[in-house]
């Protein structure tokens, strides 16, 4: 099963109210907020924003380098479902047309389902990845 999960770096930042958190894996992603809580929120959105400007710029996302000791952020589960159909899609190698036939759509909807960069409800790209043979599954874990 593939998750979108990275380790992550907090460090103080100049100002000791603010917490500055970045990826090893991917330098794209660099982010900051005041407190823990709103680093961690902040650090989601900047990393779900970099794998998804990684694959409109046609570029294969990186692994996650093991790093239990460190933390570890997702992006938010739309984006995560997102990263996860346009990846299924390069590995199935059809069309866009393909898709949009075995979704019952036009081609024009099918390609805002792959742009990375256009909102897409998650039943959308749950049927988008069914339609691939792959299936969404969403987890729960402790904060």
């Amino acid at each position: 099963m593939r998750t979108y999960t990275y380790p992550a770096l907090f460090e103080p930042g100049d100002d000791p109210a603010v917490t500055v958190v970045s990826f090893p894996d991917v330098p794209e992603a660099i982010t900051e907020g005041t407190g823990e809580a709103e680093a961690r929120a902040n650090a989601a959105d900047a990393l779900g924003l970099a794998l998804l400007a990684i694959l409109r710029a046609g570029r294969t996302l990186p692994a996650a380098s093991p790093a239990p000791a460190m933390p570890q952020i997702a992006p938010e589960p739309e984006v995560a479902a997102k990263l996860a159909v346009i990846e299924a899609f390069l590995a199935a190698d059809i069309t866009r047309t393909e898709l949009a036939h075995r979704l019952g759509i036009d081609e024009k909807a099918a390609r805002r389902i792959l742009d990375p960069m256009h909102p897409t409800k998650l039943p959308t790209l749950s049927a988008a990845l069914a339609a691939m043979g792959q299936r969404l599954v969403i987890g729960v874990e402790a904060a």
